[in-house]
């Protein structure tokens, strides 16, 4: 789907709800049916949200649209991001809820963003943006981590991703998961989560440790060591406990590990 076509639908749905409730036209025509463009929009809602009492609002507007506008791979993965959403969580039908509403989607826009100003050595506003969104959105991504497309953030809420963090194409991560280091060591210390992988609720990767591709996470868990491909671990300390059927546990959203318990493990991870 093209950036004009999802715009397109996200102007639709923005005229039908605004028509219905009444209470709603005002927010929506000024952060959606008055926009130019989903660049233009990123700036003004984003930045109504990230905005207390701290710099100008239309200093971080001006400054997320301009981003937005000059890295266009940028704006393609909050497109994507924004199919991950609609396609992927169960509660959302649009493209304007998560766009208005959703913390998760919002939060990775925010990133996307000081990760910008990060890798153009605007590194102090970076982390000032950081910090903001910790602060409103109660997720701490470091602006130097690594985030591919198709990434859906559910709930969010506690989320932390530390500096030398990767995770790459199509993965689905919970509310409460961290993808921390393990002590003060500096260097290359952060998960490596490969793509179509499934990281449960409250879950915690700690350490320069990889997550194979297509692999689950079972919620609470504690991974301290390399995951392998296509395999669900569990525990604390986390263990492998089955073989995952699915090419991408992430796209498909199954928590269940009831599947697992035929699976004699060869050994723990």
């Amino acid at each position: 789907m093209t950036e004009d076509k999802i715009w397109d639908i996200l102007i639709s749905e923005a005229m039908q709800v605004a028509s219905k409730e009444r209470i709603l036209s005002k927010v929506l025509t000024e952060f959606v049916l008055e926009r130019k463009s989903l660049a233009d929009a990123l700036g003004w809602r984003l930045a109504a949200r990230l905005v207390k009492n701290s710099v100008p609002e239309s200093d971080i507007r001006e400054l997320i649209k301009d981003a937005f506008e000059k890295d266009k791979q940028m704006l393609h993965s909050v497109e994507i991001d924004l199919l991950a959403v609609r396609e992927r969580d169960p509660a959302c039908n649009d493209f304007l809820s998560p766009f208005m509403y959703f913390k998760g989607f919002q939060a990775l826009c925010c990133y996307r963003v000081a990760n910008f100003l990060w890798k153009n050595d605007r590194k102090d506003l970076a982390i000032y943006i950081q910090s903001l969104i910790a602060v409103v959105y109660s997720v701490d991504i470091h602006p130097a981590a690594k985030i591919g497309n198709g990434i859906l953030l559910d709930h969010a809420t506690g989320f932390v991703a530390g500096e030398t963090t990767v995770i790459e194409d199509n993965v689905s991560i919970l509310h409460e998961v961290t993808l921390g280091g393990t002590g003060k060591e500096r260097g290359d210390r952060h998960p490596k989560i490969r793509s179509g992988v499934l990281i449960g609720a409250g879950a915690k990767i700690l350490g320069n440790v990889e997550i194979g591709e297509g692999s689950r996470i079972g919620a609470s868990s504690v991974v301290l060591n390399d995951v392998p491909a296509h395999v669900s671990v569990a525990g604390v300390p986390a263990k492998e406990i089955g073989a995952v059927k699915e090419a991408s546990p992430a796209l498909g959203m199954d928590h269940n590990l009831l599947e697992m318990r035929e699976y004699e493990s060869g050994g723990g991870i």
